[in-house]
């Protein structure tokens, strides 16, 4: 969805999901913040590089790494699956900027939603699957 907000600057939105993470993202052009629920994202990703890459993938394939801040809100889950929600947040805004960044960006997955979550625990189970110990005796 496109908005303008109070300044006049066009801004982008995307939603990314993952585990049971839900990231709201706002691309506004800028000289390429992530700010993640009112932090540098550095320090909410405690600066992981892993983490940090996950997250700007998306804007370094097509070259816009320092064109665009993103502003991130962030809900639930650990911060693995967090990143990946804000790539794909990140990735779906880019869409909507330009419906020609689709290819590359579907080329590397980063349009993809990953459907693995936590499996529920069954009842005479320890956990989903982990039995308790068998005695034969």
């Amino acid at each position: 969805m496109q908005a303008t907000d109070q300044n006049s600057r066009v801004t982008y939105w995307g939603t990314g999901r993952r585990k049971s993470s839900v990231v709201r993202v706002r691309l506004v052009p800028g000289s390429g913040q992530l700010v993640i629920n009112g932090k540098p994202g550095e320090l909410y990703l405690q600066f992981n590089p892993g983490y940090l890459a996950v997250a700007k993938s998306p804007l370094e394939t097509l070259g816009l790494e320092n064109d665009y801040d993103v502003l991130v809100n962030a809900k639930g889950g650990g911060l693995t699956g967090q990143a990946d929600s804000i790539r794909l947040g990140v990735a779906r805004a880019l869409c909507q900027l330009d419906p020609e960044n689709r290819k590359p960006l579907k080329l590397e997955g980063y349009l993809t939603r990953d459907p693995r979550a936590k499996e529920r625990k069954k009842y005479g189970l320890r956990k989903a699957r982990k039995a308790p110990q068998f005695s034969k005796r």
